[in-house]
């Protein structure tokens, strides 16, 4: 039962969760539109990479201390994670929304031309997944949200 008192484990998932979560109410305040999806999607602000890893190297900055080897990984960890969520994933994501245009300029095509079946839109295509990195802030404020938790669930646990 040891893996129930890591605190740098219990901080990083508390960190996802707690960013997946706060996904719903900003997006509601930016939209107007309620989306639950987005508990378990990718992207989005904040960043729950960018919280998780931060989270953890913060914990493990407060077990075992800043001068430590474990310190020194889990911080190069946490920035190659969160360079590679708005470098990498971002581009991806962006090509995943020209593919899809792609995809429906084709479909408008053969429609057009063919006069293709009538069939629900949704069998007629399945639209690669576009919101796959994040925008700088996002990963930024993903950050600050993995530090801000760990630091505040080590004062309540201790």
């Amino acid at each position: 039962m040891d893996l129930l008192t890591n605190f740098p484990l219990l901080a990083a998932l508390a960190a996802i969760g707690f960013a997946q979560f706060v996904k719903v109410p900003i997006q509601f305040i930016v939209s107007r539109k309620l989306d639950w999806s987005l508990l378990t999607s990718t992207g989005g602000m904040p960043s729950s990479h960018s919280a998780a890893v931060t989270a953890l190297a913060t914990g493990v900055a407060i077990e075992t201390g800043l001068d430590s080897p474990i310190f020194a990984v889990s911080t190069v960890f946490a920035i190659i994670v969160m360079f590679d969520a708005t470098g990498v994933r971002r581009h991806a994501g962006e090509q995943a929304t020209v593919l899809n245009q792609l995809v429906a300029d084709f479909h408008k095509f053969v429609e057009e031309a063919k006069m293709w079946p009538k069939m629900n839109d949704q069998e007629k295509q399945k639209e690669l997944k576009e919101l796959l990195g994040h925008q700088p802030i996002e990963v930024f404020f993903g950050g600050l949200t993995g530090i801000a938790l760990t630091i505040a669930l080590h004062f309540l646990i201790s």
